[in-house]
Parts: C-alpha cells; sequence; structure tokens
C-alpha cells in the first residue's frame, strides 16, 4: 500500500468520527465527563491525519507507523484520546513486518493492539472502549482462522465492534442505568467503520447499537457528583531524557485518579483527574520540559452538559407527543442482537434484553410497555419464566395491554407475521396466539450439572437437546444433537425448519449444520438467521 492509500484509510476514518462525534458526544453520562468523548478523539485523529499527510510517496510501512505512533501521542486528548493514542500505537507495532495486507495481519494487528491499551489502563473496566477493543481484535481471529478474504474479514470486523457496543450497558450499571451504550466504544466502532469503508471503496454504514436497555436517544445524565471528587482533568506532553514513567505513574496516582502516562523515548503524555493540577506541573517541570497543558473544571463542564442534554430531551418529548400514536404497539424480549434485529423488522416497537437465565422484572417489562408511542400493547415474553411478570407489567401498564403468552422467540416470529394493523386488540392478540401455538420449538445447549431426564442419565458437559422443557436429545457434539432435535421437532410433518445460530456458533459451523439438516430431511425447507443468542449455540423452530 502507498502514502497516499494509508493516508486516505486514516483520514476515511477520522472524517467518519468527525461527522458523527457529537452522537458519541451525547453518549457520556458519566458524572465526571473528562470533557467529550467524540470532540475528544476526533482531534487525536486530526493531528494522526496531519502526521501522516507530511509523508513523502516514498515513506515505507515503519515511517508510516512512526508518524501514526507520534501524531496520536502528540495530539491525544482527555482520557478517551490517550487511550485511542495507544489502541493506535498497539495497531503499527502489530503491522509491523506485514507483507501483505490480509486478515492474519489484520488480526495480528488488533491482538498486539489489546495488549498495549489494556497496558495503559491501571484499572480496565468491562464495557468501555477496552471491551469493543478485545472483541473487535476476537472477531478478527476468527476470520483469519476461517480463511476469510479480506474483503469479508474487514466487514465482520467492523459488525462485531458494533455488536460489542450494543452489549456494554449489560457489563458497565452505569451505563444500562442512564440507558446508553459506552461512548468510547461506540467511538471506536465509527473509526473502524470509516476505515473498512475506505478499504473496500463502500459507503460508511453506522449500525444503530440502540437496545431496550440502551436507546440513543433521551439520554439521562448521572447527577451525583461527589465534591470529594476530583474537580479538575489535567494532561499535559512532559519531554526528557532521562525522566522514568514509572516514577511518574506513581507520583500522578498519588495525586489523583483516572491517570494515563504513555510514550517513549523522552515524550510522554500524562493524564490525571486531580484537585491540585498546579501541584502535579510543578512536580513535573523538575523533572523535564511541561508543554500542551490543558486544565479543564469536570464540575463546570457536567453542569453544561447536563443543561444541553435536558434542553434536547425536552425537544424529543415534545416532538414524541405531537405525533400520532400507533393503534398497537408491540414488546418482545429476546437477548441476542440477531434476534433482536429479526424481531425490529417484523414490527416489534422495544425488544427488552432477556431470556433463559436473566428474566426481566416487571418493572423492566413496564418501563418498555409505556416506552411504546402506542393506544394499546401488546407483550410477546417468549419465555414461560416471564409470562408471569408480563402479566403483571400489563396489569398496571397505563395503556390497555395484552400478554401472548408466547414461550420461544420463535414463537414470536409466527405471532408477528399474524399481525394485522386493522384487527381489535383482543381479537390480534387472539390471533397472535394461535399463530404461535403452531410452531415447536427447540435449544441446543451445554448441561452445567449432573442431572437425570427424559432422554437418561446427563453428566456435566454434555449437549442436550431440549423441546417442550424436555430434555429429549443428550449427546457430545453441538452439530449431532441439533439434527436429532429436529427430528424431534418435525415429527407431526411440518414444512420448514428454522435455524437461529447462538453467539458461539461459527458461520462455517452453521453452514455445514444446514447442510447436514438438508441431507437428514430433504423435503423440509431450511432456513438459517444469526440469532445471537447466548448459552444457547442452537435454537430449532418447526413449522
Amino acid at each position: 500500500m502507498t502514502v497516499s492509500l494509508y493516508v486516505g484509510l486514516v483520514s476515511s476514518a477520522a472524517q467518519t468520527l468527525k461527522e458523527r462525534k457529537e452522537e458519541v458526544n451525547r453518549l457520556n453520562v458519566f458524572p465526571v465527563p473528562d470533557g467529550d468523548t467524540g470532540t475528544n478523539m476526533s482531534l487525536t485523529m486530526d493531528v494522526v491525519v496531519a502526521e501522516v499527510g507530511k509523508l513523502g510517496d516514498d515513506a515505507n510501512l515503519h515511517t508510516i507507523a512512526q508518524a501514526i505512533t507520534h501524531g496520536s501521542l502528540m495530539g491525544a486528548r482527555g482520557n478517551s484520546g490517550v487511550i485511542l493514542s495507544q489502541i493506535l500505537r498497539g495497531l503499527c507495532e502489530g503491522a509491523e513486518g506485514a507483507t501483505e495486507f490480509d486478515a492474519e495481519a489484520v488480526a495480528k494487528a488488533l491482538e498486539r493492539s489489546v495488549v498495549v491499551a489494556f497496558q495503559a489502563v491501571r484499572k480496565p473496566v468491562e464495557g468501555t472502549i477496552l471491551t469493543v477493543l478485545r472483541d473487535t481484535a476476537e472477531a478478527a481471529r476468527r476470520a483469519a482462522n476461517d480463511g476469510a478474504p479480506i474483503a469479508d474479514a474487514l466487514t465482520r470486523i467492523s459488525a462485531a465492534a458494533f455488536e460489542s457496543v450494543r452489549r456494554t450497558p449489560e457489563l458497565l450499571p452505569v451505563l444500562k442505568e442512564s440507558g446508553v451504550v459506552d461512548a468510547g466504544g461506540f467511538g471506536l466502532a465509527i473509526l473502524i467503520e470509516g476505515f473498512v469503508a475506505g478499504a473496500l471503496g463502500a459507503a460508511v454504514h453506522i449500525e444503530d447499537v440502540s437496545s431496550a436497555s440502551a436507546p440513543l436517544m433521551g439520554v439521562v445524565p448521572v447527577d451525583d457528583w461527589d465534591d470529594s471528587e476530583y474537580l479538575y482533568c489535567t494532561e499535559f506532553l512532559l519531554y526528557g531524557d532521562n525522566v522514568d514513567p514509572a516514577l511518574i505513574e506513581e507520583y500522578v496516582s498519588s495525586q489523583g485518579g483516572s491517570e494515563l502516562v504513555v510514550g517513549s523515548d523522552g515524550e510522554y503524555k500524562v493524564h490525571v483527574h486531580t484537585n491540585n493540577p498546579g501541584a502535579v506541573l510543578q512536580y513535573m517541570t523538575v523533572l523535564g520540559e511541561v508543554a500542551e497543558v490543558h486544565v479543564n473544571n469536570m464540575r463546570r463542564q457536567t453542569e453544561a452538559r447536563d443543561r444541553g442534554l435536558k434542553a434536547e430531551n425536552a425537544a424529543a418529548l415534545a416532538a414524541k407527543r405531537t405525533a400520532p400514536a400507533k393503534p398497537i404497539g408491540f414488546v418482545a424480549v429476546a437477548a441476542g442482537d440477531g434476534l433482536a434485529e429479526i424481531l425490529h423488522s417484523l414490527g416489534a416497537d422495544v425488544v427488552v434484553s432477556g431470556g433463559q437465565t436473566m428474566n426481566p422484572s416487571t418493572q423492566e417489562l413496564l418501563e418498555a410497555i409505556e416506552s411504546v408511542h402506542a393506544d394499546k400493547v401488546i407483550v410477546l415474553p417468549n419465555n414461560k419464566n416471564i409470562v408471569m411478570a408480563a402479566n403483571a407489567a400489563a396489569s398496571v401498564a397505563s395503556r390497555p395491554t395484552v400478554v401472548v403468552p408466547t414461550t420461544s422467540v420463535p414463537q414470536s416470529f409466527s405471532a408477528m407475521l399474524a399481525v394485522d394493523g386493522g384487527q381489535d386488540l383482543d381479537v390480534l392478540a387472539s390471533a397472535m396466539t394461535e399463530a404461535a401455538e403452531g410452531v415447536r420449538s427447540g435449544e441446543v445447549t451445554t448441561a452445567v450439572k449432573d442431572a437425570k431426564g427424559k432422554a437418561g442419565d446427563i453428566k456435566t458437559g454434555d449437549i442436550i437437546g431440549i423441546s417442550e422443557h424436555e430434555i429429549e436429545i443428550i449427546g457430545s457434539a453441538v452439530g449431532e444433537v441439533s439434527v436429532r432435535l429436529a427430528g424431534v421437532l418435525l415429527a407431526d410433518g411440518a414444512e420448514t425448519l428454522t435455524v437461529l445460530a447462538g453467539e458461539d456458533l461459527s458461520d462455517p459451523d452453521l453452514e455445514a449444520l444446514a447442510e447436514e439438516l438438508g441431507k437428514a430431511y430433504p423435503d423440509v425447507d431450511i432456513e438459517t438467521h444469526r440469532g445471537g443468542q447466548p448459552l444457547y449455540p442452537v435454537i430449532l423452530a418447526a413449522e
């Protein structure tokens, strides 16, 4: 790749983030915002673009990597910008020596990036930009191991980044409480998509990362500022040939929190939240030369940002109230991005994250019902353990609400297909219930303890096939159990079998399973979809 191509790819990533930086900024709901995440990451990328743009056409990969590493370090702004600089540094180190731009090279670069970025943060937190980076690297490794061509690998990597962003509220309570995804993680996913779009010559596609637990609207600031919190976000460059980074880190950690010390060879970026920036700077001037000093009062930032968010939320609420309400809205429960996407495409207004091992509460279901802009609501619980909570929520909802007692997600697919907008609420609920009852569904999972069941003795680690809440099949492989379980579901003469692949079932394994099912049941139409559900690598539905 030539210098101009690298400049183009870096510029594509930077421009994509710049266009969406305000959307990223609005997600930053922590009581100490540390500046605006989208703006800080974008400013960091601006310096990278400028540094790479200075290179001559004869620059090699090593020189380009040095420009990216140095530019991101010098331009890093805020906590997010400093971490981004280490992500870019790791990418450059991992790409060193690569002779071809292929899936393996990308995987190695991302894997090195994970190591460098995690080392830079003293106390890594799950549900942040670091989680998104690691998940993306794991997706890149799977693509490389599958022998995927670079175009396919890049597409999968971008999709994995956005999928990881969607999961951040489940890993970080403050995000779930505030109804948003992680700002830094979303910013990273946008950068990745910008790079991928530039590499493939395709249009930028920013995936919707909203969910029932993390809608990208109506952000509620976390108003729990404590005066004992550090007040000033302090960052600067430190130059000194004999500077010991470990000594710097030890000192700044004694002066505050969120400390980051990154760099090498006499050039360091220092970031710390402290109540005494003057003392920090005075100490550093003894060690070396200080430059590019930025001190921000985070309480003032919080107050200004909260005022802006409240104004936005008021305007959004006013617009929502003036729009005509739907006659009937729909709330469904599902665990897995793919399942949620299918439900939304079928007309579900809200998909609450939940399932077998994480049943949503009555309160969560009630909040989902109340969030639907409709005169009446139908709820699809999709699990027998959630039906009671759904009925309880429906009984206290502020509008007429009916529960269609689906016990699996495939049942809700058929129920939604039976929707006729002109029907009365009770008549429609009855039709949806009848449609759901025509679906036989089953799940394949791993036994977590020894037990006895309808199919015999079960040992921990066995692969089991479940239908109608009974363990029908016991085996040692997901594919084998899935094929046998399909036979149970198809025994009544069903003509279609739907396969929903969980997050742990790879694309090649899904293709192999579909082939085996086709051979075993040649007269049945086999449909496959990526459900993304946890714990259950395969969900089957026959109708």
